[in-house]
C-alpha cells in the first residue's frame, strides 16, 4: 500500500490511495491529514498547482496538476487542529 507521495520533494503521508490511467495519463487520488502545524506550509505548496510528483513504492514519477481537492477544515490556525485533505492530481501531458 502506498503510505508516502512526494511533491516537489514535500512529503505527503497517504491515508488512502488510489491510480488510474485517463487517456494514457496518470491520475492518483490522496487522501491525507494536515495538523494545523504544517498548514501554512501545505497551502503554499498547494498553491503551486502543478508540481514534480514522486511515489517511491510504485517507482511512478511524473508532472502532474491538480485537478480536484478539498479539505475538512478550511482554517487551521488554531491551535491542535487536524483536517483531512482530499487531492486528485492528474499528469500533464508532454509537449511533443
Amino acid at each position: 500500500m502506498v503510505k508516502e507521495i512526494y511533491l516537489n520533494n514535500h512529503l505527503i503521508k497517504a491515508e488512502h490511495y488510489q491510480e488510474e490511467q485517463v487517456d494514457g495519463l496518470h491520475k492518483i487520488y490522496i487522501d491525507f491529514k494536515v495538523t494545523s502545524d504544517d498548514y501554512h506550509d501545505i497551502a503554499v505548496l498547494l498553491y503551486e498547482g502543478t508540481f514534480d510528483v514522486k511515489v517511491p513504492s510504485r517507482d511512478l514519477s511524473f508532472r502532474g496538476t491538480i485537478y480536484n481537492y478539498s479539505t475538512s477544515i478550511t482554517d487551521l490556525y488554531k491551535e491542535g487542529q487536524i483536517a483531512d485533505y482530499k487531492l486528485v492530481l492528474v499528469e500533464v501531458k508532454r509537449e511533443k
